[in-house]
């Protein structure tokens, strides 16, 4: 994958069989200027410039020298990246583009199908839940996120997150394989082609806006302005728009392109010599190709290797088992410490400010409900029916833990407490927790009548740690992690809530 300025003469292995791409000669602003004076501009036989010439306006002779638009575009494109020949890899062309496209086609449509899933398990339109308020039409799809099956949120998040860290080689390789089309020239032809132009604008600012924010997401780097939620949600509209509007024109050409050459009869070729590109109706193929160094075998073995890679340090955090210890790119490392509560967090007790008498004896739990509220210490919640579910935690930066054993009191008798012992109504949950993010939350109906979903106190025979919600906090099937709540203090139950 080069485009190192090799001699001309160098016919490569792709494209060189092609009558649109024999030996061109080089472009006028290429080719040697002649020895010699250059020939006068005076249109008189004489030579000679004349006074009358000599006092001509310096203005007028500016703007008789200036060259018009219509110039530029007559001469072809000025000298650098927007010339055909300024582009040498013999591996450039349409088959190997339509490759690497078909492999994002499949895999951004999954991508964005369970970025739409993530988004509509945190359950949005509840109020304390909305991080993009302003999201109008676009939350169109959203529906009551179940609880079963219980691993579900495990399976949605994990398979977004893995994909988009696996795809970045896809990516970076079909970005690099389209290059010259970003300095066609003439910019615009036409309206359609204007239409084109800024889409791909729009789907290569979109892309890598995209992959980049998920990738500093999923490492906690913040180092971008405003809130994650809503630039990833507007972005990924944004993107998809474009991403569609591009298909639509080139699905036709991809779908040709991968039949002209069979991707089995491609990878059984040899590794020096690669096979000869089709015709090439994108001008992607270089006129003055420059000395293979690899075939396109190689260039797709390369760019599956790195995937390969990045699957093996990434998919064991949301995997688990053996593969976990293999999560190299896990963002919290490998090593969550000993006994009951040596499994994966979030966020620890002292990065979010809480106090040792936030949580200590003077810690109480009030439930409330229409016309009622109830007040109860940590001895007396224990006290209660204690019930016991096996979940496990799933964040959106993609990592989950296995089932852990939590025991606690069942929301919905806690619901009981205030009066609702028929229908359960949703339920605000409140942390004292004093900032950051999620530091309450709203569970719908369905999640607090599932008798899986708790108030846990426990958690694998042993009370709950300081980082993992002590003295009490949420647990629900399928719920995102950081809609768990912890360090829980209050709850309101009620359709108000």
């Amino acid at each position: 994958m080069d485009d190192r300025q090799a001699g001309d003469g160098t016919a490569g292995n792709d494209g060189a069989s092609d009558p649109r791409h024999k030996a061109e000669p080089l472009e006028a602003a290429d080719q040697p200027r002649a020895a010699g004076p250059a020939p006068s501009r005076d249109s008189h036989s004489s030579g000679t410039a004349t006074a009358s010439g000599r006092s001509g306006s310096t203005l007028q002779q500016s703007a008789a020298h200036k060259p018009a638009l219509s110039d530029l575009l007559r001469d072809g494109p000025p000298v650098g990246p927007t010339r055909r020949g300024f582009w040498r890899s013999p591996l450039r062309g349409p088959w190997l583009t339509s490759v690497l496209g078909a492999v994002l086609l499949v895999g951004i449509t999954l991508m964005f199908v369970t970025g739409l899933l993530s988004y509509a398990a945190y359950n949005p339109d509840l109020g304390a839940n909305d991080k993009t308020p302003d999201r109008g039409w676009l939350g169109f799809y959203l529906f009551a996120w179940p609880t079963h099956p219980y691993w579900l949120y495990r399976l949605t998040q994990g398979v977004h997150v893995t994909l988009g860290i696996v795809l970045i080689p896809v990516l970076l390789a079909k970005l690099w394989s389209v290059i010259p089309k970003l300095f066609s020239w003439p910019p615009v032809k036409s309206a359609g082609h204007a239409l084109e132009r800024l889409s791909l604008l729009l789907l290569v600012g979109g892309v890598l806006f995209e992959f980049a924010t998920g990738v500093l997401n999923i490492q906690l780097d913040y180092i971008f302005p405003g809130s994650f939620y809503p630039l990833h949600f507007y972005g990924a509209w944004i993107f998809i728009g474009a991403f569609v509007v591009h298909v639509a024109f080139r699905i036709p050409l991809m779908v040709r392109m991968l039949r002209s050459s069979r991707l089995r009869e491609e990878l059984r070729g040899p590794a020096k010599a690669g096979r000869k590109n089709p015709a090439d109706p994108t001008d992607l193929v270089t006129p003055h190709p420059a000395a293979p160094t690899m075939s396109r075998r190689g260039a797709l073995g390369m760019v599956g290797a790195g995937s390969l890679v990045l699957l093996v340090v990434t998919a064991g955090q949301s995997i688990g088992g053996a593969l976990r210890s293999t999560a190299l790119l896990a963002p919290r490392g490998q090593d969550p410490g000993p006994g009951p509560n040596g499994f994966q967090i979030n966020k620890t007790a002292v990065s979010v400010g809480i106090r040792a008498r936030d949580v200590g004896p003077a810690w109480r739990l009030v439930v409330r409900g229409p016309g009622r509220e109830k007040v109860f210490t940590r001895d007396q919640v224990l006290a209660m029916p204690q019930h016991t579910a096996a979940l496990p935690i799933a964040c959106v930066e993609g990592w989950s833990t296995e089932n852990q054993e939590w025991s606690g009191v069942r929301l919905m008798d806690l619901a009981a407490l205030v009066g609702f012992t028929d229908a359960v109504p949703r339920v605000f949950v409140q942390s004292v927790q004093r900032a950051g993010s999620f530091r309450s939350t709203t569970l719908r109906g369905n999640q607090v009548s599932d008798p899986r979903s708790l108030l846990a106190l426990r958690v694998n025979g042993a009370d709950l740690s300081p980082d993992h919600g002590y003295p009490a906090r949420i647990i629900v099937p399928a719920n995102p992690g950081v809609h768990n709540t912890k360090w829980v203090t209050r709850l309101t139950f009620g359709e108000n809530a």
